[in-house]
């Protein structure tokens, strides 16, 4: 009898072992998803082959979409009026686009709303033919943009207004679609200017071609590159939302502690396999202009609504905060969320995480001072000055580089670059206005003074 009871409980313990055996894999291979939930299926788009969309490629590729429960299909909608209409229409749910399309739709009518910011302002360079060395050497020619209301659309036209050059009248426009078209293009001499960006902006000044302005040093507060999606979708499925944000968040971070991981991701996306010019996108793009905490630029949204302003009266009465939902980024910021991301793993100048280890020694055992980081102070493109105009009193005559601005001029001269009216007022004589630079102009920079920038 006892032998017969010993044989049940062995059976048992046989039957028990194999259900856990079957129950234990399943719960394994979903370790690494949202706890009680499938993957949900979303349709997200992206609008450029630029750096300015290296947040959705790495939330994508570094698999932050996933691990926020999402299966997104991603795609490729070329130019930003064309990727919002997808989005307005429902044909995809998110767009990594820019700002200026989103807040056309919105005016037409749409729900299109902002829900991050990724890039506040414009990464830009105007990049000319070779036989251009001024602004109004342009009169007569043609440049191009991607199409009207797009980025690069305004950027050009922002540009050419500072130049004094009116587009239609001075300067023809032709619309010709992605950065490697319109870099063709001038490449080919089909037009004289174009607005591109990092690494494509490398190349070109390989090739000799001049850049006339660099939009990213103008100071310009402008809401570029962002994460938008509509209204109907946040009041429907505010999780999604949610969930989208929060992987946007995790891939900035990723994006500034991996270099060389986002690099490769920057590498596919691109295109190209030259590392000079994928690590000067980095350098520009990831650690320079990408927030830690992407909030949309109202001040940037209502720089599009004084540019849309002189064609279409709803932008006059319109306020930022129509087009933008913050509420989420919000919420996670105030989740302490963020906070705990970067104190894990800080930033530091490469790139590269921070190690939790002792930091390395020499051979004699003096501790290797870690390299400080070098996130908010753009690099520095003007050449370096005979000497200190601290030192002395008199003004210094100084020639125009490519990529020059006063903010830079002031940045160097003074150690602030609010103080570049300082510079604009003792040239005011011969300078049309603060942003007319081009490259050979002659501008004397005066003595720091003691007043208030």
């Amino acid at each position: 009898m006892d032998q017969l009871k010993y044989r049940k409980k062995i059976a048992w313990l046989a039957v028990l072992l194999s259900a856990l055996g079957i129950v234990f894999p399943r719960l394994a291979q979903t370790a690494d998803q949202p706890t009680g939930s499938r993957l949900e299926k979303v349709r997200i788009a992206y609008s450029a082959i630029s750096g300015s969309q290296l947040v959705g490629w790495i939330a994508y590729d570094a698999g932050f979409f996933r691990k926020n429960g999402l299966d997104v299909e991603f795609i490729f909608i070329e130019g930003g009026p064309r990727a919002v209409q997808s989005l307005a229409s429902g044909e995809v749910q998110f767009g990594v686009v820019a700002g200026a399309p989103v807040v056309q739709s919105h005016l037409r009518g749409s729900s299109v709303v902002l829900v991050t910011g990724f890039l506040n302002t414009l990464d830009y360079q105007f990049i000319v033919d070779k036989t251009i060395t001024r602004p109004d050497q342009l009169k007569g020619k043609a440049v191009a943009v991607s199409q009207p209301g797009s980025s690069s659309d305004f950027a050009m036209r922002y540009a050419l207004d500072k130049y004094g050059l009116e587009p239609g009248k001075d300067v023809t426009l032709i619309e010709i679609g992605s950065q490697p078209a319109r870099f063709a293009a001038l490449q080919s001499g089909k037009i004289q200017g174009v607005m591109i960006a990092v690494p494509l902006t490398l190349t070109a000044k390989k090739l000799g071609f001049n850049v006339l302005a660099d939009l990213q040093m103008l100071g310009l507060e402008y809401q570029y590159t962002a994460m938008a999606t509509t209204r109907d979708l946040i009041k429907s499925r505010p999780d999604l939302v949610r969930n989208v944000v929060k992987a946007s968040v995790e891939a900035i971070h990723y994006l500034k502690t991996h270099r060389k991981e986002a690099i490769e991701i920057l590498r596919k996306y691109m295109k190209t396999a030259d590392t000079e010019a994928l690590g000067e996108t980095y350098e520009a793009i990831a650690l320079n202009l990408v927030p830690e905490r992407p909030y949309p630029t109202l001040r940037g949204i209502q720089t599009i609504l004084q540019e849309l302003a002189a064609k279409d009266p709803r932008a006059k009465a319109a306020r930022p905060e129509q087009f933008v939902d913050m509420s989420f980024l919000k919420e996670l910021d105030a989740s302490g969320f963020v906070d705990k991301l970067y104190k894990a793993t800080p930033v530091v100048a490469s790139g590269e995480t921070r190690p939790s280890s002792p930091p390395p020694k020499t051979e004699k055992g003096t501790p290797i001072a870690p390299k400080k980081p070098i996130v908010s102070e753009p690099k520095q493109k003007t050449e370096k000055l005979a000497h200190s105009p601290q030192a002395s009193s008199a003004s210094t005559e100084y020639t125009v580089k490519a990529g020059d601005t006063l903010s830079h001029m002031a940045l160097q001269y003074y150690g602030n670059a609010r103080k570049w009216p300082q510079i604009y007022e003792a040239n005011k004589e011969t300078m049309k206005n603060p942003h007319y630079l081009f490259i050979g102009q002659k501008i004397f920079v005066p003595a720091d003074t003691p007043r208030a920038a």
